[in-house]
């Protein structure tokens, strides 16, 4: 039976049903408003027809109100946009469900890219031995990290989950209830969240999407791979920062860090004593029933007494389990083997920590912390730090550091946040006594700058509860272009740091380096960010394997191209032999956990996808670029860098996204538990710009700056200088480019500037819009002629469709956005101000923030 081609399969399975279901969505009474779901096309139509003739938001619902509805008085207009917002937020959620719901239909769960296609692949290539090797050590991790990129909460990812399942099955009495419950159903949160609030919402995933699909993958390798054998490797591991990352979140306790810590371990003995108590039912044999049913109340009793050490150990758990295992081989004809297999592996994986807390601080916190504790410590004369510590050289700093002994009384300490980062190291080493070791044994520096930086986290590590034995691995991460250019000498100095040295050797020579896309790409620009992560994992490969380290990059990778994102499997697949890949790590957040690993189907396929990206990568081995080709590549990231930073100078820059975008509106949205940007000052700096708000504020405006801006004006230097042929060649021979190009090719896509041409004409902006749109068109028309394609992502046609539906819907949430942009404008300038109606607008805008945002989630 021949296959339909992928669009096909999406037009009949998503978008066929998608105007089933949101016709019986569109019926449903949900409020005393009439005609809102018969009102909602005629908006949707006007805004379409207006866009095209050029109409500006205002013009488009004033229109609309005037034609349709023009005796409702003003309260009942706001009323309507507010129905109309909450409808919308809706469609979103049902478009998720049946995108969701046919996953497994429109993407190839055996294609390219699959265990098992890799399998077959590797067995037809006599490779197979060569991918058990690379299988032993190869590992992937993925780090679900709290950053505020999705605005459902809880209630609703429940829909979603339980819409998808009545989708799937086509029961139509469930998806009628459903519907009618979405409707009723609050999208907003009325109060910020805590860290341990977005850990426990992060932790569902992990209990019942995770647990199942890490261990179903693990099972496929062992049994297909590993004829049965046990793996002493797990393969696949989840990460975690909620409740341990503190960089910018004050929110952020170590009495929240022990607490999520302990969220985790109840969360993993519970999923251990269902599968047990599943066990029990098939293993009555004699002699084995007992012994199951002694480990069912064993890890009952773990995972409701809230103490710290389990009823039973880790060590005994996995002993006994064996022990069953090997009486049922031997005396049982290997009966239900393979379930206790399954549990087996998934002990592997997860321990008694389920994910991997990691802990992560900011560099210049840091630096005040451990200068605080410098000064204590002299004026309390322990001999710990001489008097003139503060008048050595920075190497004579990193020296005295590096032979640094002692422990610290807490009770001596006055400084607030000193106290608060010794008693989180102090509560590190109490979670990996109560958890395992692997359950929090990273510390990350963020905005890592220099060697003194490592080493004053590596002094107050040992200082504070560590001492000699120093069971963590401490992750500098380099993330602005200046630090990306310096990392390997950083690194150079930490490897012939005697004591630095010493530290590595007890973690089997194997070091974390964190590089981090966000704000690189907010610092440097879409080419340049990318380029200088390329160049700087290259030193830091070359100086690592010369002392012979392994090194492990972890990617901060966002949602969005803009963020690091995109095609993610293809990135890592695109990576050549200069570049060490015995890892891939990468942060995963907000919209693209729901989207990319929210469901059984989707989390199996996408890491199988990470896990084949990494090892096609090792045994194809791309060639690397020739001298020529990094040489034009060079040339296309200088120019581009220089493009962005005059852009990023510009007068207007700050002002144009304070006052036109939705910049100051994601601190009111209440999703994230941290504030939305660094620093205490009221008037905004670029540096204290968060990358999420950034990037957001851009994609809101539907102009997506950060995922295209100085590659046009690039490749237009390229051609008026007759050297176009040149890009040609480099897109042509290059994995890494070509990857690069289709990612922010996704950003061009996703971009619509005729919602805000209306800014063209402002008397403050209008230059500044201008500028914008230019680079647009320059980017947009020179990526066509580089790729030779008529249409944006004509290579991925069914994630176009997908682009272009969810653009559409969300067409009169923009509208309505921009709308009350303006207004709020104009009501600014009025004298006296009528406060009460701009808090009406900025509802309009906060609200309008929730659907627009969720409708990316296949921005990744």
């Amino acid at each position: 039976m021949s296959v339909q081609p992928r669009l096909q399969r999406f037009n009949q399975n998503v978008l066929s049903k998608y105007q089933i279901y949101n016709s019986i969505f569109m019926t449903l009474p949900f409020d005393s408003i009439t005609k809102t779901g018969v009102l909602l096309p005629l908006f949707h139509e006007t805004c379409k027809k207006g866009f095209k003739n050029g109409d500006d938001p205002t013009t488009i619902v004033e229109t609309f109100f005037k034609k349709y509805q023009a005796r409702r008085n003003q309260q009942s207009q706001f009323n309507l946009l507010f129905r109309f917002i909450q409808y919308i937020e809706r469609q979103v959620v049902l478009f998720d469900a049946i995108e969701d719901a046919a996953f497994p239909v429109v993407n190839n769960m055996d294609g390219i890219g699959t265990m098992r296609s890799l399998k077959e692949s590797a067995t037809s290539d006599n490779k197979l031995e060569v991918l058990r090797q690379y299988l032993e050590e190869f590992k992937v991790r993925i780090v679900l990290t709290a950053h505020p990129t999705q605005f459902y909460p809880g209630s609703v990812l429940g829909i979603i989950t339980d819409l998808t399942k009545a989708i799937r099955e086509n029961n139509l009495l469930e998806i009628n209830q459903l519907l009618a419950q979405l409707g009723k159903t609050p999208f907003f949160k009325k109060n910020k969240p805590t860290p341990y609030d977005e850990a426990v919402s992060l932790v569902w995933y992990l209990e019942n999407v995770f647990y199942y699909s890490f261990g179903s993958i693990f099972d496929y390798i062992q049994q297909n791979i590993f004829d049965n054998k046990d793996i002493d490797n797990n393969i696949i591991n989840v990460g975690f920062w909620p409740g341990g990352d503190r960089d910018g979140n004050p929110f952020v306790t170590p009495e929240i860090t022990f607490k999520v810590a302990n969220k985790l371990k109840q969360a993993i003995l519970k999923n251990y004593y269902r599968d047990v108590r599943r066990l029990k039912r098939k293993l009555t044999f004699n002699g084995l029933e007992e012994r199951v049913g002694k480990l069912e109340s064993q890890l009952y009793r773990s995972f409701i007494d809230e103490g710290d050490v389990p009823v039973i150990s880790l060590q005994d758990f996995e002993t006994e389990l064996k022990a069953i295992r090997s009486l049922v081989i031997k005396e049982h004809q290997s009966l239900y083997l393979t379930e206790i297999n399954s549990l087996l592996n998934k002990i592997c994986l997860f321990g008694y920590h389920f994910a991997i807390l990691d802990i992560r601080q900011d560099s210049r916190v840091h630096e005040s912390v451990f200068n605080s504790l410098a000064e204590e410590l002299i004026t309390s004369k322990n001999g710990i730090f001489p008097d003139n510590y503060f008048e050595l050289s920075a190497k004579e700093q990193v020296k005295l550091l590096s032979e640094v002994k002692g422990k610290v009384d807490l009770s001596l300490l006055k400084d607030e946040e000193l106290l608060k980062t010794f008693k989180t190291i102090k509560t590190v080493k109490q979670i990996q006594q109560n958890n395992g070791e692997r359950a929090c044994h990273r510390y990350i520096i963020s905005n890592t700058q220099s060697t003194l930086h490592v080493m004053q986290l590596f002094a107050m590590l040992k200082l504070a509860a560590f001492q000699d034995d120093l069971t963590i691995d401490i992750g500098p991460l380099f993330e602005t272009v200046p630090d990306l250019e310096v990392a390997h000498i950083v690194m150079e100095e930490l490897y012939t740091n005697p004591a630095y040295a010493k530290h590595l050797k007890k973690r089997q020579n194997k070091q974390l380096i964190m590089l981090g896309f966000s704000d690189g790409t907010k610092d440097g620009g879409y080419l340049m960010a990318n380029w200088a992560i390329f160049k700087a994992k290259e030193r830091l490969t070359e100086v690592s394997r010369k002392y012979n380290v392994d090194v492990i990059f972890f990617d901060g990778r966002g949602g969005p191209p803009a963020r690091g994102g995109g095609k993610t499997h293809q990135f890592y697949a695109s990576l050549g032999p200069t570049i060490e890949a015995k890892q891939v790590q990468l942060t995963i957040q907000g919209q693209t956990i729901s989207s990319n690993f929210g469901t059984l189907d989707s989390s199996q396929y996408n890491l199988e996808q990470l896990i084949s990206s990494g090892i096609y990568n090792k045994l194809e081995m791309n060639s690397p670029m020739t001298d020529a080709e990094r040489e034009v590549m060079e040339g296309l990231a200088n120019i581009s860098y220089k493009t962005y930073s005059d852009f990023k100078n510009h007068p207007m820059f700050v002002p144009y996204l304070e006052r036109m975008s939705t910049l100051k509106y994601y601190a009111k949205t209440n999703i994230g538990s941290r504030p939305s940007k660094r620093g205490k000052s009221d008037s905004l700096k670029f540096e204290d710009l968060r990358a999420i708000p950034f990037v957001g504020s851009w994609s809101l405006l539907k102009q997506n700056v950060p995922g295209f801006y100085g590659v046009g004006t690039a490749l237009k230097q390229y051609e008026d200088r007759g050297e176009f042929d040149k890009v040609e060649a480099l897109y042509k021979n290059s994995k890494f480019f070509k990857t690069l190009v289709g990612n922010s090719m996704m950003s061009l896509s996703k971009s619509f500037f005729d919602l805000t041409k209306y800014m063209s004409e402002d008397a403050e902006f209008g230059p500044f819009w201008d500028i914008i749109h230019n680079e647009y068109q320059i980017t947009k028309t020179l990526l066509l002629k580089l790729t030779g394609f008529s249409t944006l992502m004509e290579n991925h046609p069914a994630s176009k469709a997908s682009v272009d539906i969810r653009e559409t819907i969300v067409l009169p949430l923009l509208t309505i956005q921009q709308y009350a942009l303006k207004k709020i404008q104009q009501l600014e300038k009025e004298q006296p101000k009528d406060e009460e109606l701009i808090k009406i607008y900025e509802k309009l805008v906060t609200r309008s923030l929730f659907g627009n945002i969720n409708a990316s989630r296949n921005s990744a």
